[in-house]
């Protein structure tokens, strides 16, 4: 990652104060405040990958505490925050809710009032999600931020595995690929806060959180030629006639919503002109089709166009 600040070879006497200073020119909504009176270290590096900037942050035993006025100036209310845990501890307060956090877990952290107390030795790594796609798969923020997703859980480790790995080779990574693999990350994310909801669920909920898991799995999986309603089902540990019945109370079947989802996901594809040099063919077959054939009947009759077609209108940029 890129160094952005340190405070090494500062007095002493100046590094926190310049760290605070630091905080607040990088638009960090926290206002910080040291907890103890040992020498302060702390270090900032950044990594842009895709459409998103991971940050790494490495401090000491300090409060951090985001305002209402600090929130209102900044206005970052369309993301959502992924803090990881890599070294250290973090307390998270929000909304009536304390996450005690140790290495390798994460918490999501909303754009509202809410204190950060981290231990000495603290190493964490963040990312900004738009809140539109974690809703849309997960439900309210509400339910989810500044909820401990540990590292128990087994998605949790393959996010922070993910991610890791994905600083490293990021240089190796065209553009588009980039993209791409961002998307993965933010969907292993998904995985794991809807892992983690279905652990403690109130059970009036459990149904909806069911189906949250499953459209989530969905999304994680959309490239599996054996992705189906039986195999979903297994995924998530449920039966299959449990499955049907809460989509159904949703209004939709499980098979005609992964046929939806991968419908969308190759329309998306065919409008990307960084996907532009892929073959039709490749395309459906990414998105979980097995014969271009079929992927061509079922676009159709979805989009009113043959995938050519849409092509070709959303390259030129037609309606």
């Amino acid at each position: 990652m890129q160094p952005l600040f340190s405070t090494v070879g500062l007095h002493p006497r100046n590094s926190f104060p310049l760290w605070r200073d630091m905080l607040r020119q990088q638009s960090l909504p926290i206002e910080a405040e040291r907890l103890d009176d040992t020498p302060f270290e702390g270090r900032l590096d950044v990594a842009d990958i895709g459409p998103i900037q991971l940050t790494r942050i490495a401090q000491g035993n300090i409060r951090s505490e985001v305002t209402p006025e600090l929130l209102q100036r900044l206005r970052k209310g369309d993301t959502l925050v992924v803090l990881f845990k890599l070294a250290g501890t973090l307390t998270v307060q929000q909304s009536g809710r304390i996450a005690e956090q140790q290495a390798g877990d994460f918490v999501v952290i909303d754009h509202r009032p809410a204190i950060l107390t981290s231990g000495p030795g603290s190493q964490s790594l963040f990312l900004e999600l738009p809140r539109e796609r974690l809703e849309s798969l997960l439900g309210p923020a509400g339910l989810y931020t500044a909820l401990t997703v540990g590292a128990d859980l087994s998605a949790t480790r393959l996010a922070t595995m993910f991610f890791h790995d994905l600083i490293r080779v990021r240089r190796q990574l065209a553009p588009d690929a980039a993209a791409r693999m961002t998307a993965i990350g933010s969907d292993l994310i998904v995985a794991s806060i809807a892992e983690r909801l279905a652990q403690e669920v109130p059970q009036p909920l459990h149904g909806t959180v069911v189906v949250q898991r499953a459209k989530a799995h969905v999304e994680a999986h959309l490239h599996a030629l054996d992705l189906d309603p039986r195999t979903l089902a297994g995924a998530l540990g449920v039966s299959l006639r449990r499955l049907q019945d809460l989509f159904q109370a949703c209004g939709q079947s499980v098979s005609d919503y992964i046929w939806e989802r991968r419908l969308e996901a190759s329309a998306k594809r065919l409008a990307d002109p960084a996907c532009a040099h892929l073959a039709i063919g490749l395309v459906a077959y990414g998105c979980g089709f097995t014969s271009q054939a079929h992927f061509a009947r079922r676009f159709k009759a979805h989009h009113g166009m043959t995938p050519r077609e849409y092509r070709q209108a959303a390259l030129v940029g037609a309606p």
